[in-house]
């Protein structure tokens, strides 16, 4: 094989960023779940000192984590790590009230316990919380490689600058995609499948919103997609399964389509 296919390859590397692995940097978001939600996996510790040194720790993660990647070096690692972690109890509050939205909103779903330790929805949300807290750190990177982790696990893609309120219930999850700029409200519930996307990708509107605003109380049923910058779904409004949508509705509204479905009973000869 020719020397500069192998040169290429190593001018490449050369120039990559230094990034910690992905598995280290999502294990360090899912040891934080762990402490948060003990049900979430078997982490028990022995007293209330265990957990506080515990929360230290990963603190500490955290700054190596940052420290470790190329793209971090010219930012006050610490002082990012501080703010992250003295955000921790308000963010747990608010995955409290995605846990209590799910338990409430499904009639499935038989416990908190239930939720935290099986639910897609729950885990999707929670490493998407961590992430958007460290992206409005201004870290960059680090926050994309954990809602694509988040992704490769559940099959739900919710973008780290969505801007989601609290109360959110996703139910079942699989194929939801959340973009950039999206800006949902409280007591959202989306099913599998939908999507709230842009009208049209270029790379010149990087800077502009490009994904919807969903406001409370508003249901999005499975396959649904909704699209642009500029559409507004009311608030307690709810969006049929299927429905392809570019414009704003008012609030209250239902929105579906009606497919041409026949069935012919008893037509076929047995």
């Amino acid at each position: 094989m020719e020397k500069a296919f192998f040169q290429k390859i190593w001018e490449k590397q050369q120039r990559m960023d230094i990034v910690p692995p992905n598995e280290e940097i999502a294990g360090w978001a899912n040891d934080l779940i762990c402490l948060l939600y003990p049900e979430h996996s078997r982490c028990l510790f022995r007293s209330l000192q265990e957990i506080e040194e515990n929360f230290y720790r990963l603190k500490d993660r955290l700054i190596h984590i940052l420290n470790a990647t190329q793209a971090c070096h010219k930012k006050d690692n610490l002082d990012i790590a501080e703010a992250f972690f003295a955000q921790v109890p308000a963010l747990y509050e608010t995955l409290n009230t995605d846990v209590e939205a799910i338990v409430m909103g499904d009639p499935a779903a038989k416990s908190h316990f239930e939720v935290i330790r099986a639910y897609p929805g729950f885990q999707a949300i929670a490493f998407y919380r961590i992430a958007h807290a460290l992206l409005k750190l201004d870290v960059p990177l680090i926050p994309r490689i954990l809602t694509e982790h988040a992704h490769s696990q559940t099959g739900i893609d919710i973008h780290p600058g969505a801007e989601i309120d609290e109360y959110f219930f996703i139910d079942h999850g699989t194929g939801i995609v959340i973009g950039e700029t999206a800006r949902i409200g409280k007591y959202v519930k989306l099913y599998q499948g939908a999507t709230l996307g842009a009208l049209s990708v270029d790379k010149s509107m990087a800077s502009m919103k490009r994904h919807p605003t969903v406001e409370d109380h508003v249901v999005i049923y499975s396959g649904a997609t909704i699209l642009g910058g500029e559409t507004v779904i009311g608030h307690h409004s709810i969006i049929g399964g299927n429905v392809w949508l570019t414009r704003s509705v008012p609030p209250g509204s239902i929105v579906y389509h009606t497919p041409e479905i026949t069935v012919e009973e008893g037509t076929i000869q047995l």
